[in-house]
């Protein structure tokens, strides 16, 4: 048997998602429990994956590690597991077949970046925005690792107004280094008159003397991985527990942008 967890985690606790030695990383908090309660020995021997190394910063509210479980299988629900776990919380267990691996199986991952308005022009952005859709090097709009293609595919990307602030969706089956926050600010120069729709057909097609800088990873969230046939069960108590921690998260960040809001206000 091989489970697979679907996990959320507030990415300004850890530095990113890998395990690295000496510092606090999701993988990290999530093994620590998992062999504190005897659902593995270790990661190596109970072949412990993971589907997205998010960087530093960056939250997620899904996504999936999975392994073969040991003796106390039966603790493996949210309910036991979001009582020992950190800034980290799983929201539902599947059952998956033993060849199952949580970066491979994937059909597409969406992250939703959320951009403070600084009185982008709408119509420019989203105009920006069509040109990545599709499949492009994009060598301009990444950390590139040695030995990874940069070609890539983006099936989607929408632009969403609220009140103060837009919501960006990202949509594709795999993203380089960065990728996604690249493409936000880039969309973000668009906006403001920085940067052209030829800039970016030029950066596109290879032609580019500076690549367009990372925005901050605190905004940006992974926020869903399709997986065709995975059925992530869950638990009241479980998501009781999320629920509570989020909304203390919520509320204490509400009532910050507030405080500041009212100073600019005054000023």
């Amino acid at each position: 048997m091989k489970l697979a967890l679907r996990v959320a985690y507030d990415g300004t606790a850890f530095y990113g998602f890998q395990r690295q030695p000496g510092v606090r990383t999701v993988e990290g908090e999530l093994i620590r429990v998992l062999t504190k309660l005897k659902i593995i020995e270790s990661p190596e021997e109970n072949d412990f994956k993971g589907a997205s190394r998010t960087d530093r910063g960056v939250s997620a509210f899904f996504n999936v590690v999975s392994f073969v479980p040991g003796e106390r299988s039966d603790l493996a629900r949210p309910e036991v597991l979001n009582n020992h776990l950190r800034d980290v919380w799983v929201l539902g267990v599947a059952e998956v077949p033993a060849d199952f691996h949580p970066r491979f199986w994937a059909t597409s991952k969406t992250y939703r970046y959320y951009l403070v308005d600084e009185g982008f022009d709408l119509e420019k952005i989203r105009e920006c925005a069509k040109l990545f859709e599709g499949t492009h090097d994009f060598s301009a709009f990444a950390k590139l690792e040695p030995g990874r293609d940069p070609i890539r595919e983006i099936t989607r990307i929408s632009i969403v107004p609220r009140h103060g602030y837009y919501v960006v969706e990202i949509t594709g089956k795999s993203f380089l280094w960065e990728m996604v926050r690249r493409i936000v600010n880039a969309l973000r120069f668009c906006g403001l008159g920085l940067l052209e729709q030829e800039d970016v057909r030029a950066m596109l097609a290879g032609t580019y003397r500076k690549k367009v800088p990372p925005a901050p990873p605190e905004n940006l969230v992974l926020w869903h991985i399709e997986y065709p046939g995975v059925d992530f069960k869950t638990d009241e108590k479980g998501l009781a527990k999320v629920k509570r921690d989020l909304f203390e998260r919520y509320s204490r960040a509400l009532t910050r942008a507030a405080l500041f809001g009212d100073c600019l206000v005054e000023l």
